[in-house]
């Protein structure tokens, strides 16, 4: 894959992303058991989706020119296999949350290794000649 490639695909993980990042709200509502962690009223889930519609509309304005957005890109991909990791551990630990393993955890590592595979390790690394 040459580096003009790669760039063009990275823009479209990072839209997707940020897509993803924006639909989690409706993705609580309509498949709870998969991506909401709680049960009746808690602050928590508006809290993550604050955050998350937040670091969604950054990867989106990433895409226009990602080569000056590799930090934020690297802070989403290992938030990302940070964030999975902790709640595949609390999905086995916590009784009821196996549905998280078919939802949000896999979304988090796949999403990361997406990422991680497309993007250049410095600026310098994928910028066409």
């Amino acid at each position: 894959m040459t580096a003009v490639d790669r760039l063009r695909y990275l823009r479209i993980a990072l839209v997707l992303a940020g897509l993803a990042c924006l639909a989690l709200y409706p993705l609580m509502l309509f498949w709870p058991s998969g991506w909401a962690w709680h049960v009746g009223y808690s602050p928590y889930p508006m809290m993550i989706v604050g955050v998350y519609a937040t670091l969604g509309v950054f990867l989106i304005r990433a895409a226009r020119d990602p080569l000056a957005n590799l930090s934020l890109i690297w802070f989403a991909i290992w938030s990302s296999v940070v964030h999975g990791a902790v709640m595949a551990v609390q999905s086995f630990t916590q009784p009821g949350q196996m549905g998280h393993m078919a939802g949000d955890v896999p979304a988090l590592f796949i999403v990361a290794v997406a990422l991680a595979i497309l993007t250049p390790r410095s600026q310098g690394a994928s910028t066409p000649r």
